[in-house]
């Protein structure tokens, strides 16, 4: 699987938008929360999961799916070896990740502070 065709799968479901965090694309749900990523060299994808269901597709594909580094692999960050990666079990993961955060409430934006020019 390459990049374009993990970016195309992402964004093909409703309301998602690409952005880019960190110097790496995002993608994020129509509340504004980030269900999937792509590394910086675009070889790796992320996909916000459940430890549960992350511990499931692991066991269906070790050599290509794999907990992120540290607390956020394992609170549910999991990333995929886009060149070994079928994408059928892509496609199920990624959609399992958009319906989770979907459900989620709208991110909080930053709001920046009122001015104080003119006081």
């Amino acid at each position: 699987m390459t990049a374009a065709q993990f970016r195309k799968i992402v964004l093909g479901f409703q309301g998602v938008v690409e952005a880019s965090l960190m110097n790496h694309p995002d993608f994020r749900a129509a509340n504004g929360r980030i269900f999937a990523t792509l590394n910086e060299d675009e070889t790796r994808g992320m996909v916000a999961l459940t430890p549960e269901q992350q511990a499931d597709f692991m066991a269906r594909s070790r050599e290509t799916i794999i907990p992120a580094a540290g607390a956020w692999g394992r609170s549910g960050s999991t990333m995929i070896d886009l060149k070994r990666a079928d994408r059928e079990l892509v496609g199920e993961a990624v959609t399992v990740a958009w319906q989770r955060i979907s459900q989620l409430p709208p991110s909080k934006s930053r709001k920046k502070p009122a001015s104080r020019a003119g006081r």
